[in-house]
């Protein structure tokens, strides 16, 4: 008997970037909005099954649109009350995750401002593709 195998592969076209801040996510939120023009607003949580047969895990998440460009930005927590989102970067507060295409020099700008946000230690941009929990970021 002839077997098929179903390869699925992620989307991970998105610019993900970590953020280490002691802070609220709803405060966070407020100073990246006062420093960036940003708009984020809170969304239903991101939730993430680790296992089956458990009920998943729940991360707050914020979401902003930019219609020039079409851009998507999330802003999602990596830490509750019961683990991490992307257990690797368990150093990591937050992730910024932006869809769609930004250029370089859009990209070193937010970096520059989020670095600039006196609460923020640091925002770095990471490579998606070597992290293992990678899966647990796509929107």
């Amino acid at each position: 008997m002839n077997k098929t195998y179903l390869k699925l592969s992620l989307d991970l076209d998105f610019v993900l970037i970590a953020i280490t801040a002691s802070l609220k996510d709803y405060v966070l939120c407020h100073k990246i909005n006062t420093n960036l023009n940003f708009e984020f607003a809170k969304i239903d949580d991101h939730e993430v099954y680790f296992n089956t047969d458990e009920e998943p895990l729940a991360f707050s998440k914020y979401y902003f649109f930019v219609e020039e460009g079409e851009v998507e930005y999330y802003l999602v927590s990596n830490r509750n009350s019961e683990g991490f989102l992307v257990p690797e970067m368990n150093k990591v507060d937050f992730f910024m995750i932006i869809h769609q295409f930004i250029g370089k020099e859009d990209l070193n700008l937010v970096l520059t401002r989020l670095n600039k946000i006196p609460d923020i230690q640091v925002a770095a941009q990471i490579d998606v593709y070597k992290l293992k929990s990678k899966e647990n970021l796509v929107m």
